[in-house]
């Protein structure tokens, strides 16, 4: 019995700093970014929308640790196709004047599908299509992509007009593949990797519908349609890690991969009259590490 004892407190001898260690694990990787996720703000001198626009820029700016900068996710305003160049014009106007006096953050944008021209009667207007807004945010190419403190971030333009012409669907089209193709090749193997998006490329959201019978009806506009071959190629590259979209105005979150699909609700909700089904008007906070490793939380800024 005491030889018992004995070769047992030995043995928990030689277990402990083992334990002890383990139990002692210091992470040690370092948050290199703070970044703020705004999408669908859909801008308009209605519904209370400025203040409540202006409310949220404060209250981002206010967050501990401090926001380094800001991806906007696009449907900047209110709805260029259903308008006429003047009401176009002040909404622009009002989103440039509300930026410029209450947001000190850098900010880098991607268009949404209501930040462009498409109505059938405006073709051959110099406004027809994307030009026009990205004049209004200076925006060379619809996409394009940077590097901040060691991650790599890829602003997608994912909004398309159908084959028929008549309607918008989620794609990137063969020319930004194939630069999307390239941006990954060249990239660091070892830099971590964001994209941005407008249109989701993989969601839940599409499957949440209240006359579902016995299918479910997904439509090329709410989510990319060339998600399967995307996906293909972010398999091949393993840094990419997140993926940011909105337009649906429901906050989601799916994992395929690896790779972490967030969709990030709508700083308008319900098109500023409330929430868009169980989903609060909010926007994303997402803290970077260098080991390629996030933290990210969805914030409720009208509480």
């Amino acid at each position: 019995m005491e030889r018992r004892s004995v070769l047992k407190g030995i043995g928990s001898l030689f277990l402990a700093p083992v334990l002890a260690g383990r139990a002692g694990i210091v992470s040690t990787k370092k948050r290199v970014l703070r970044v703020a996720h705004i999408t669908d703000v859909h801008l308009k001198d209605r519904f209370g929308a400025p203040a409540k626009f202006v409310k949220c820029l404060h209250h981002m700016q206010q967050q501990s640790p401090k926001v380094d900068f800001v991806l906007n996710g696009g449907d900047i305003v209110f709805d260029m196709n259903k308008e006429n160049i003047d009401t176009i014009y002040t909404q622009w106007k009002l989103t440039k004047d509300i930026m410029k006096a209450e947001c000190s953050l850098p900010v880098h944008y991607c268009l949404g599908n209501h930040d462009i021209w498409w109505s059938e009667n405006n073709r051959g207007q110099a406004i027809y299509g994307k030009q026009y807004s990205m004049d209004q945010l200076q925006l060379p190419k619809p996409y394009y992509s940077i590097i901040k403190n060691g991650w790599k971030f890829i602003v997608l333009d994912s909004v398309h007009l159908d084959v028929d012409g008549t309607w918008y669907i989620g794609k990137l089209g063969d020319e930004q593949f194939n630069w999307l193709q390239t941006e990954l090749q060249n990239a660091d193997p070892s830099m971590p990797i964001l994209v941005l998006s407008h249109i989701p490329i993989l969601t839940a959201t599409s499957l949440i519908e209240d006359d579902t019978v016995n299918k479910w009806v997904m439509l090329g506009g709410d989510m990319h349609t060339d998600n399967a071959k995307i996906i293909k190629l972010f398999y091949q590259h393993p840094n990419v890690k997140l993926c940011l979209s909105g337009h649906i105005h429901l906050r989601d979150k799916v994992v395929y991969n690896n790779v972490t699909y967030i969709c990030d609700g709508a700083v308008s909700g319900a098109w500023w009259e409330g929430n868009r089904r169980e989903t609060a008007p909010g926007y994303g906070i997402i803290d970077l590490y260098d080991d390629g490793s996030f933290d990210e939380q969805y914030v409720n800024y009208l509480v």
